[in-house]
């Protein structure tokens, strides 16, 4: 089937297990656009650019924009704050951009402007943290439960079945965070002597961040294992525990391979962390978005971008990210 003629066709999806909009189509200036052949604006919408691990997402979404030969714009609320990504989308939906993909600040207040913009007929798709309650196309980054599963086994692996743990995140209100979270809990759950001895949100303001894991750890001296769910509390509880004489003597499992925490790993002030491939989370964003506005192809209901221990026996075969 020629390009045009694929494009001029409704794109239904039929998946009686996703929320998926079994009727969505493109609106009728998109497909215009797209049978011109008109070279595309697509948004990458994440929840906080400020954060460390947005500089790979943005390489990634870049890379795809210049492979396909479509606009790429890697945007949103520095410092977070889902009132703002909700503004900025609203603007990019009345601009009429071709796509658009979103990292959720908050899965309830994104939702509604998710499900504006495909009632708009701009495809949208979730990536890096999904948007369930949404009628999102598809999703495109890693397992998130399954991931803080396999956190939590690496952590028993190196601690051992009995002790005390404390469990740091960025956000706790967030989907991403609640995910990883239960994750982990479904791993301690097979191992009844090990306490999880509360969730520090630390927000994520680096002097904030620190301030967070020295006064919970000051307040819980008898712990025995430490885990972040993020790429940014992850490095800073290296950080502490080298400053205070405690490196290596309690382990502590994490998020993403940050330049900071591939040291930390390398010194042994870290233990171990599970990555998700974030440039590859920004780039397949762009390239789900230009299959569905220039083939009329709707991928399948997830992208899963991988889960990978790493740690000191592995770390040299890889590169920060």
């Amino acid at each position: 089937m020629k390009r045009a003629s694929i494009i001029s066709a409704i794109i239904s999806v039929a998946m009686a297990t996703t929320a998926m909009a079994a009727d969505f189509q493109l609106s009728p200036a998109i497909k215009d656009r797209a049978a011109k052949k008109e070279k595309p604006t697509f948004v990458v919408s994440y929840h906080d650019p400020a954060l460390s691990v947005a500089v790979p997402m943005r390489k990634g979404a870049e890379l795809a924009g210049k492979e396909l030969n479509v606009n790429a714009l890697f945007t949103g609320p520095v410092g977070g704050g889902a009132e703002k990504q909700v503004a900025e989308l609203e603007n990019w939906i009345t601009k009429g951009v071709d796509g658009i993909a979103i990292s959720s600040s908050s899965t309830d207040a994104l939702a509604p402007v998710i499900n504006k913009a495909l009632a708009a007929g701009i495809p949208v798709v979730t990536f890096n943290t999904d948007n369930p309650a949404s009628s999102r196309l598809t999703f495109v980054g890693q397992d998130l439960v399954y991931s803080g599963v396999v956190m939590g086994e690496t952590l028993v692996k190196t601690m051992g079945e009995k002790g005390k743990i404390l469990v740091f995140t960025v956000d706790a209100a967030a989907q991403w965070s609640k995910d990883r979270e239960n994750g982990v809990r479904q791993a301690l759950a097979k191992h009844p002597d090990i306490a999880v001895a509360g969730v520090i949100n630390t927000s994520n303001e680096p002097q904030q961040i620190y301030s967070a894991i020295e006064n919970a750890v000051l307040a819980n001296p008898d712990i025995t294992g430490i885990i972040s769910l993020d790429c940014c509390s992850f490095p800073a509880i290296g950080q502490y525990l080298e400053r205070n004489g405690m490196a290596g003597k309690i382990p502590v499992v994490g998020s993403d391979l940050l330049p900071q925490s591939r040291e930390g790993i390398v010194s042994g002030s870290l233990t171990a962390t599970i990555t998700q491939n974030p440039q590859r989370q920004g780039h397949d964003a762009v390239v789900v978005l230009d299959k569905i506005y220039s083939e009329g192809v709707l991928p399948p209901t997830h992208t899963d971008t991988g889960v990978e221990v790493i740690d000191k026996a592995n770390v040299a075969d890889h590169q920060a990210e």
